[in-house]
């Protein structure tokens, strides 16, 4: 039998885990960003910029799904493995993983295209660590 909090485990788990690996992937990017134009300040740049959108989306649109998807959970009757996220989740997620490949993969050797992925996948990942806190937040309640 699964339970209310094993699916909130699991849920926080695919949150940081999302959010280690577009942390590691703007850091890729930026990296081969500092290889093309290495005396450029669009490092830095990228870096304020993805961390400022990141709180800002965290606090109006993560925090909110974060708080449906635990309440959504904890309504559950006869909660079931699966039911950590709700299935068009599961379907939103596949499709920003192959949106991601694919502007990751568009972007090598662009140094303007690598600045800009890396700043939505840092704003992205600043995002998920930021409001993966209400994971734990709730869970105390």
């Amino acid at each position: 039998m699964t339970t209310h909090i094993q699916l909130k485990w699991l849920a926080a788990m695919t949150w940081y885990l999302g959010g280690t690996i577009l942390l590691l992937k703007a850091r890729s990017l930026l990296s081969e960003s500092t290889l093309i134009e290495p005396e450029s300040s669009a490092f830095i740049w990228s870096m304020v910029c993805g961390l400022s959108i990141g709180l800002l989306k965290a606090r109006y649109l993560f925090n909110k799904s974060c708080r449906h998807n635990l309440a959504r959970i904890q309504q559950l009757q006869q909660p079931r493995l699966w039911q950590f996220f709700r299935p068009r989740f599961f379907l939103f997620l596949v499709l920003m993983v192959l949106l991601g490949t694919l502007l990751s993969r568009m972007a090598h050797g662009n140094f303007n295209l690598l600045i800009g992925v890396a700043t939505l996948d840092l704003s992205l990942a600043t995002a998920l660590f930021t409001s993966g806190t209400l994971f734990w937040i709730d869970e105390k309640r």
